[in-house]
């Protein structure tokens, strides 16, 4: 086929535009400063405070000039600054002045046993300092396997297992007591002696002193009576910066004996989204020019805490407010009018009807579908579209298949029968739309005979109680908890304890083999869950609850659905709605979306509580969630960009476009050739998006990235377009043979043009209602031409639907 001019509608149509910078305005003039902490009390060496600066106007406004300000001391020699961090140097009482702009504060100091290194704490002073200088993450001593013979426990988790390492292991050469400054420890960390990672903190630097100090006082693992670490306190919890401003936070830990500690020099920071906000090792947050909300994830010791981040750019004033369809678009228009962005407008109708038919039936309308939508003059066709694809057969199969992703229908795993078993009946409840607590509870407490109770499989491509727990709490409650089956949570609340808790609800259950490809499953008693090393009983219980009452002879599994599917858990419903906004909109408010923690906070926190609201109050209908979405006006925007939403990628400003799934895209190559794809095995005719074997072989899925089932994440499947995929369109007998059969869709419109039944106009216009839902237009028209021109109506033709299957338009919904 002569394809050198189709070609030119393949090329990619990318816009560049240069990123605007932002307009950094000027600064309202300080009307006073305010400091934290008010007052500054030091004892002992190796003791300081990081202080923080805030900057108030007039109107109210807020801004950090700790960097920028100005400090001294009325009476030298009690205290130095760092920078902005205060150092004792002997007792006594002092002020500290801090100017900024000739605005002065004072802050009282004082100092008291400058000269006595306090006692030193293993857990309390020691790992978090070796966490701080990555010594016991996963890709240095962390790991499970240890590096050069040295191991510690992940984050430092285990204490007493790190102190056994670090004082008891390597013949004593690790901590040397009766010359610290020998101690491999030390040399090691402020590179005195080759080590492989390398350098990691300055001779003479407080981290040095404090390794030293330990040392000299005996290594103990406890200071004696030291006070239990139990929050950790952040300062400030939330502000509105500027671009390219900075921002320091200040972290406090709290001790039980109400006893406080400045830890912003040891704590561990980490931003969430890094093209809004970055944070360096200090505290300090900086922003660049892209607006948006980010979260500052603070760790201490377990102790994890959050700052919010919240960058607009300059106000619009007044705001443009578009017209709301319903609630949701008022939420998502007053948190672009907080941020300053300005809403795209809306789809064209050709548009909105191929992203419907798209996202919600995973399906191309046919032409006529798309004469009759675009026809039609009322005002309420979009609500009446959405309601007729919500009731097409189309619609339980491609949910099939995306919950089958989800909870791993896998043939490998579930044997042919399971997996047919197990996505027949999600079908079911998706086609009935049963009410999704009720069939998640029946997932939860399936019993029986796998190859007649669907359900059941669940059980058996997750063979273990760790397995289930993390599998579980991922797939319907957005936790992921393999973090905490080895170590406290790095990012969340959960612990051993928590992991083990859980993993007592699944103990008791037994798989009994019936057939090479069936079990039967059933729980026979209840059996608390143990720790691996140390043996430790841990009591059934859920997450953050009191231990499982649960009488010997009922399956726990009721008990752990009752909590999950109750109307007032806070992640069950959440979950679900954040996995549907994410699959209509292109994004999740919580991204990943089933990553919800504190410190991975929503976007828009009052529109996930409203969708939440929505889930439980219909009682679990989520065909009606999917109703409410795809009414709203912001699914309905148009992907195309203004100057004040180019940036935009987590507000929903604008439609995002993304290429279609892997099933879908095959299914539409098959529709719009005119060429159905076969399967071994299955009816002639059978699509993609209706099958239970994610295993059957085709090389188009597997290259396109369909999910393999290995992890009830969004990550077992890939949107994201690659060189190898571009390849085989353009390349691929398979391809070419679907578009040139004898019965395919090039040979039926060329042979009625070559007939007189079909203009050359209507034929081009035909290919474009089929592959892109709308007519053609202009350049498509005149490509279409030279085509005609160059060879003949059959190849031209062919050339022509070619280009069109290889284009950016017909790959991706937008």
């Amino acid at each position: 086929m002569n394809r050198i001019v189709a070609t030119t509608l393949i090329a990619a149509c990318l816009v560049a535009s240069a990123v605007s910078a932002q307009t950094v305005t000027t600064p309202e003039k300080i009307a006073r400063l305010r400091v934290h902490p008010s007052s500054v009390l030091l004892g002992g060496i190796h003791r300081g405070q990081q202080l923080l600066v805030t900057a108030e106007s007039d109107s109210g406004r807020l801004r950090d000039v700790t960097h920028s300000a100005r400090f001294s001391v009325q009476q030298p020699g009690i205290v130095e600054f760092d920078h902005s961090r205060v150092v004792s140097q002997s007792d006594g009482q002092t002020e500290a002045v801090i100017d900024v702009d000739g605005v002065q504060v004072t802050v009282p100091i004082t100092v008291r046993g400058h000269d006595v290194f306090p006692p030193i704490d293993f857990a309390g002073d020691v790992v978090p300092l070796l966490s701080k200088l990555g010594c016991n993450r996963g890709g240095c001593h962390g790991k499970a396997s240890g590096q050069n013979g040295f191991r510690l426990s992940v984050f430092g988790f285990d204490p007493s297992a790190d102190y056994n390492a670090l004082v008891k292991e390597g013949r004593g050469r690790r901590v040397f007591l009766a010359a610290p400054e020998e101690s491999l420890l030390v040399k090691k960390t402020i590179g005195a002696i080759a080590h492989g990672g390398g350098q990691r903190t300055e001779p003479g630097s407080d981290d040095h002193h404090l390794l030293l100090e330990w040392i000299r006082q005996g290594a103990p693992r406890e200071s004696g009576g030291a006070p239990v670490l139990v929050g950790l306190q952040l300062e400030p919890s939330q502000r509105v910066m500027s671009a390219r401003g900075s921002q320091q936070i200040v972290a406090t830990a709290l001790y039980s004996d109400g006893s406080q500690r400045d830890v912003t020099s040891a704590a561990t920071y980490s931003s969430n989204a890094e093209e809004i906000v970055k944070v360096e090792e200090s505290g300090r947050i900086d922003s660049g020019d892209v607006p948006g909300e980010a979260a500052i994830t603070v760790n201490y010791m377990g102790q994890v805490g959050t700052v919010r981040i919240l960058l607009p750019r300059a106000t619009l004033t007044p705001y443009p407010t578009p017209p709301s369809n319903n609630s949701l678009d008022t939420f998502v228009w007053n948190k672009l009018s907080q941020l300053g962005i300005e809403a795209a407008p809306l789809c064209d109708d050709a548009t909105f009807l191929r992203r419907l038919y798209v996202d919600a039936i995973g399906t191309l309308p046919t032409t006529d579908e798309v004469r009759q939508f675009l026809a039609d003059p009322g005002q309420s066709k979009r609500a009446r579209a959405i309601e007729q694809v919500l009731d097409r057969g189309e619609f339980a199969d491609y949910w099939a298949l995306i919950w089958s992703d989800i909870l791993l229908v896998n043939r490998e795993k579930l044997g042919e029968r399971g997996a047919y078993e197990f996505h027949r009946w999600l079908r079911t409840q998706i086609a009935s739309n049963r009410p999704y607590d009720v069939w998640v509870r029946e997932i939860i407490t399936a019993s029986g005979n796998s190859a007649r109770v669907g359900p059941a499989n669940f059980y058996r491509a997750l063979r273990t109680p760790e397995d289930l727990v993390r599998s579980v709490s991922q797939a319907f409650l957005g936790l992921r908890m393999d973090c905490a089956q080895c170590h406290h949570h790095p990012f969340d609340r959960w612990g051993q304890d928590d992991f083990y808790g859980m993993a007592g609800f699944f103990n008791g259950l037994e798989r009994k083999r019936l057939a090479a490809d069936r079990e039967l499953i059933v729980h026979s008693r209840m059996k608390p869950a143990t720790m691996p090393l140390t043996g430790k009983v841990i009591p059934t219980r859920t997450l953050a609850g009191e231990s499982a009452v649960i009488e010997p002879d009922v399956d726990p599994r009721q008990t752990l659905a009752d909590w999950m599917t109750a109307r007032d858990n806070p992640w069950f419903a959440k979950l679900v709605a954040n996995r549907l906004w994410k699959h209509f909109l292109g994004r999740g408010l919580v991204e990943p979306e089933d990553d919800l923690r504190s410190t991975n906070p929503a976007t828009n926190e009052p529109l996930l509580e409203f969708l939440t609201e929505q889930v439980v109050e219909h009682d679990f209908d989520l065909r009606n969630l999917m109703r409410l979405i795809l009414n709203s006006r912001v699914y309905q925007l148009s992907s195309a960009t203004n100057e004040t939403n180019r940036e935009d990628t987590q507000n929903f400003s604008h439609h995002f476009v993304r290429r279609l799934r892997a099933e879908v895209l095959l299914d539409a190559v098959s529709q719009v050739s005119g060429s159905p794809e076969h399967y071994a095995g299955k009816p002639s005719g059978t699509r993609s998006i209706q099958l239970w074997d994610n295993r059957l072989p085709s090389y188009f899925l597997d290259t396109f990235g369909r999910s393999q089932r290995d992890s009830p994440c969004a990550c077992g499947s890939s949107g994201e377009p690659t060189m190898a995929q571009a390849l085989h369109l353009m390349n691929a007998p398979e391809l070419e043979e679907k578009i040139r059969g004898a019965s395919s869709r090039a040979a039926e419109l060329s042979s009625a043009l070559d007939r007189g039944d079909l203009t050359r106009e209507q034929l081009v216009d035909e290919l474009c209602l089929m592959a892109l839902g709308r007519s053609s237009r202009e350049h498509e028209r005149r490509i279409a031409s030279k085509l005609f021109e160059l060879q003949p109506s059959r190849e031209a033709t062919e050339d022509f639907l070619w280009s069109l299957l290889n284009s950016y338009e017909f790959l991706f919904v937008h």
